[in-house]
């Protein structure tokens, strides 16, 4: 083991101060870019080395496999040993090496079997099966987000209290035969891992004593992605005879939609006796300007920590803030920076584009497509290869060529029609015996009754609809004539008239999960696609036209992870990762912030922690951009400059005074790979924060339209409030009477 002491000298003194005291139970507040996995592997070093601690009695829990692994790197160049044994890794797996270790106190066949998410699914759907719930009104999607909701918390059904509610009925029904068919096959899912840990030490106090003596040192890293029941598991693993110290930061707290408490860290000193504070402040990271910038916007949170940015590395660049006349408008500025960027020899893989919604990146997509330029979609899909955009687009395709059989085996069950594998297998082999495609094979089954009833309505269903949602169709069943789709609906009417008769749209409504949600908009941007698209081809239909055009942008094969090229990613794929040049895109009321996120005054605080993670992942150059009209639903909608822009100092904003502005205030789109000069004006679209007693972000009422959020001022006697009920309303302060 090497007792070189030197790698402390590498470390401020905040940084020290957090590595070397063992006195206490530790709180790090480790801002953005502040050291925060150095902190953690030194402190592990310096306790085998220094304090001669077993490297088997610290247990080190991050959140992410590729966390775990750097982590593991480090600390072993660090002590100049293998890690091997080490109890260094992510909640789920130190979770189920107990699980394996002590599986019969955890009440488990030693052969249990972990099933991820997809089998999971399956396994719900056979359970609403064999309890004859319909998927069309109970999605199995919407049952599992249940489950998983319910273990994040620590509840199992027995716990759940009967309700008179029908949702909470079905779903308790759901969870409990789910449960059962589990314990009966040995599988544990992921969210199982963690409650039956946590079961092992509640109902095993020998056990639970063992590891708390065992483990001396206790270390955590992103305490404030930390849900309920880790947070339980922690609280009964630690006592007074052994120490914790949790790194985290509370300002960038981003996933409460999937279970993570920010009351957690906030909490972590009244439940934890003899605790100390080290707040990690230097930023190693970012200039001057972007930290500022990112302290005045957390600063509008309330209950924080606190703490504030700073660094050696002086001011920097300013910001660039750039307001586009439209989203293509926004799209190409940020093509031609990028593009001006790699000709002055920089490599395109150090610019990332960061959205909200994953939805903005199609109109992204398109540009660099069209500039030529490489890109990533980190993280994700690219926007013509999402799986809601291919149903949907399965659907139109059905709708010009009814013998597509790709696309009609694609959405026969979707949404869930009782159309089963027993079903699609018959229609396959009809299909192959007589040489037909598999839309004359379902009308040769209805014709010659060679299908239960139940099975043959369903079908038959299935081809009304198509039917039916073709506005010129006169096929019937049975009728193989092919009919062309009609010229007379424009483009994007007939695509939103084919989403919403589907029943693809209300599908994914009943799922109230992110994931969800990001697909709803998704659709909703397809339709903008289809609104913006412009025909070549006069010798075919608009949608046909379409339809080639998606075909070949999902063609273009997106770049490999280890070339240069452009990284997209939402802002919550941001969290941890770091580039020169940042382009924060979107920045508008009802889009960043969130419209769903401003009923809230938490949900808006995580936006604004939001704004703040994707404003630090830039190193040298950051751009702000937003856009005064943008398309929604396929109409452009006049949009506000996000509060959080308001936020930011004057000092640390150049605006780039808008390419596309003529003299005579009307607009134009900025040439596609044309750079342009910077020039640069005083900002002055950026309005108040405050008004008289009021302040934006507050909650106010008034006595029609009910209980509301602050969302802007305009001038000295106007504000614009989002009321629950009524939604965004700009009233006079004068007359308005908000308390």
């Amino acid at each position: 083991m090497n007792n070189n002491m030197n790698y402390l000298d590498t470390l401020n003194p905040a940084q020290r101060e957090a590595v070397t005291d063992d006195q206490h139970n530790l709180l790090v507040l480790a801002g953005a870019g502040s050291g925060k996995t150095k902190v953690l592997t030194h402190r592990i070093a310096w306790l085998i080395h220094q304090q001669q601690i077993s490297p088997y009695a610290i247990l080190a829990v991050t959140f992410t496999n590729k966390a775990a692994h750097e982590m593991k790197d480090r600390v072993e160049k660090l002590i100049d040993m293998p890690t091997n044994g080490m109890w260094i890794g992510t909640f789920h797996s130190i979770a189920h090496r107990l699980l394996r270790m002590h599986w019969q106190n955890a009440n488990l066949p030693e052969t249990f079997q972990i099933i991820d998410s997809e089998d999971q699914y399956r396994l719900i759907r056979r359970i609403m099966k064999n309890l004859n719930l319909d998927e069309a009104a109970w999605p199995p999607k919407q049952a599992q987000w249940y489950i998983n909701k319910q273990k994040d918390e620590g509840i199992r059904p027995k716990s759940i209290i009967e309700s008179q509610d029908l949702f909470q009925q079905t779903m308790l029904k759901i969870y409990a035969a789910y449960e059962k068919a589990c314990q009966q096959s040995g599988l544990v899912d992921f969210a199982e891992l963690l409650l039956r840990s946590h079961e092992l030490w509640l109902n095993n106090p020998e056990l639970l004593n063992h590891y708390a003596k065992r483990f001396q040192h206790i270390l955590v890293d992103e305490f404030q992605d930390t849900n309920t029941i880790q947070y339980a598991w922690l609280r009964m693993l630690v006592n007074e005879k052994n120490k914790i110290m949790i790194v985290g930061d509370d300002d960038q707290s981003i996933y409460g939609w999937r279970g993570a408490k920010i009351e957690n860290i906030h909490q972590f000193e009244k439940d934890f006796s003899n605790t100390s504070t080290v707040r990690l402040e230097q930023n190693y990271r970012s200039t001057g300007n972007i930290l500022q910038a990112a302290n005045a916007v957390i600063s509008g949170n309330y209950n924080r920590l606190g703490k504030n940015l700073w660094t050696q590395a002086g001011k920097g660049e300013p910001i660039s803030l750039y307001a586009a006349f439209n989203d293509r408008d926004e799209a190409r500025f940020i093509t031609n920076r990028i593009i001006t960027w790699t000709q002055q020899g920089n490599k395109a893989c150090e610019c990332a584009i960061l959205y909200r919604s994953n939805a903005q990146s199609r109109v992204l997509e398109e540009t660099l497509i069209q500039a030529n330029l490489p890109y990533r979609i980190y993280g994700g899909t690219r926007f013509y290869e999402r799986a809601e955009i291919k149903n949907a687009l399965a659907y139109l395709r059905l709708m010009i060529n009814r013998n597509d059989d790709p696309a009609l085996e694609r959405i026969i069950n979707l949404p869930t029609r009782g159309i089963g594998n027993t079903t699609l297998t018959l229609i396959r082999q009809t299909a192959r015996t007589n040489n037909f495609s598999m839309w004359q094979a379902c009308q040769h089954l209805i014709k010659n009754d060679s299908l239960t009833t139940r099975s043959q309505n369903n079908l038959l269903t299935f081809l009304d609809l198509i039917n039916t949602m073709d506005p010129r169709s006169t096929d019937r069943v049975g009728d193989d004539t092919q009919q062309a789709i009609t010229n007379e609906l424009p483009l994007h009417e007939l695509t939103e008239h084919v989403l919403t008769c589907s029943g693809l749209l209300e599908y994914y409504k009943k799922d109230k999960s992110e994931k969800s949600l990001n697909r709803r908009e998704n659709l909703t941007e397809l339709i903008n696609a289809t609104k913006e698209f412009d025909v070549e081809d006069e010798s075919t239909s608009p949608l046909t036209s379409f339809l080639t055009h998606a075909a070949l942008e999902a063609g273009e094969n997106q770049a490999e992870s280890h070339s240069d090229c452009i990284q997209l990613m939402t802002l919550h794929a941001a969290k941890g990762l770091e580039f020169p040049v940042v382009f924060l895109t979107g920045l508008e009321e009802g889009l960043f912030p969130h419209q769903m996120s401003m009923d809230s005054v938490e949900k808006l605080e995580e936006e604004r922690r939001l704004c703040y993670v994707g404003i630090t992942r830039a190193k040298q150059k950051l751009y702000l951009t937003y856009a005064h009209t943008r398309m929604l639903h396929g109409s452009e909608m006049c949009r506000q400059p996000s509060q959080f822009l308001r936020a930011i100092p004057n000092e640390c904003l150049e605006e780039i005074a808008g390419a596309s502005r003529l003299s005579s205030g009307q607009a134009r789109a900025v040439p596609l790979q044309i750079p342009r000069p910077i020039s640069y004006k005083k900002r002055s679209v950026i309005t108040e924060t405050s008004c008289g007693n009021f302040k934006v972000g507050q909650t106010v009422s008034h006595n029609k339209f009910g209980e509301g959020i602050i969302l802007n001022f305009e001038g000295n006697a106007r504000v614009q409030v989002n009321f629950k009920k009524f939604g965004t309303k700009t009233l006079d302060l004068n007359y308005a009477k908000l308390s």
